[in-house]
């Protein structure tokens, strides 16, 4: 039963304004109370209601991610509301928001599970911060030389050392950001995994890795040339130093993405990469 919604508009799209009006009147009408907060950044911060049953984004992939980050532990679905081209998230438009929302109040079977990411970095023994991540985990030089040195496990087991300029380790759903602008593979959104992608390897046999496994473990070395950033998601950013140990794990708490009707996964990735065998493929 839904009862209370909260409503994350991006502030930066003007239409947003209007938008959530609409859809507070079409609440109101169900009975459904709604609050909204007005975005301006990406950064988490945004206080949800622990009374809300439900949360709809308007804006872009980037306002689903900062919203996932902040209900995921607490079980409340997302209705994604693109107010521009179609994202690979936010596959439902401005003019089917009702359609899915009604759908979903009927029947509660259009949900999309996907895969969110816990991660913390350990530094002289103790953790020092943590985070989650609906796309992915990045760890990157934030200087002028880019090439850094970093040892990777999997569940344990090492898995060797990589020079790079960074490392991506992406949920399914991040697997069409920047891991496969660097050279990652596509997963299905509902998989249970990860892939990690080394950004352009000073080895060629450093190549992208798809995990089932529960735990990633990426080590700083010492004598890097450069500092190192932590990057989750695009929004959130931690400074590492040597001997940081950044552990990567799957979040037992799922984000619940309501589904359009009008288009599946493979039908979003199909236009949004132009798999037409035409020119632009």
């Amino acid at each position: 039963m839904i009862r209370s919604a909260l409503i994350i508009a991006n502030g930066m799209k003007k239409e947003s304004k209007v938008l959530a009006e609409s859809i507070i009147s079409y609440l109101s009408s169900r009975n459904i109370k709604a609050n909204v907060v007005s975005t301006s950044s990406d950064q988490d911060g945004v206080s949800v209601p622990m009374d809300s049953d439900l949360v709809i984004t308007l804006g872009g992939d980037g306002t689903v991610l900062y919203a996932a980050r902040a209900v995921y532990e607490m079980g409340i679905p997302i209705l994604p509301v693109n107010l521009g081209t179609f994202g690979y998230i936010t596959e439902i438009g401005k003019d089917e928001w009702q359609e899915a929302l009604e759908y979903y109040l009927e029947n509660g079977t259009n949900i999309s599970r996907r895969l969110m990411l816990r991660i913390a970095v350990h530094r002289d023994g103790r953790r020092v911060w943590s985070g989650a991540a609906l796309n992915e985990a990045v760890i990157s030089s934030s200087g002028i030389a880019k090439v850094i040195s970093l040892d990777l496990a999997l569940d344990k087991t090492p898995a060797g050392s990589f020079r790079s300029d960074g490392m991506i380790i992406a949920t399914p759903t991040g697997s069409t950001g920047y891991s496969l602008a660097a050279g990652g593979p596509i997963l299905d959104v509902d998989m249970s995994a990860m892939v990690i992608t080394p950004i352009c390897p000073f080895t060629l046999s450093n190549r992208p890795l798809v995990t089932s496994g529960k735990v990633v473990t990426v080590s700083v070395k010492e004598g890097q040339r450069t500092d190192l950033m932590l990057t989750l998601d695009g929004q959130l950013l931690f400074p590492l130093k040597e001997n940081d140990t950044i552990t990567i794990e799957k979040s037992r708490s799922k984000a619940l993405l309501i589904k359009s009707l009008r288009r599946n996964f493979t039908e979003v990735i199909r236009d949004k990469l132009h798999w037409s065998g035409g020119m632009h493929a």
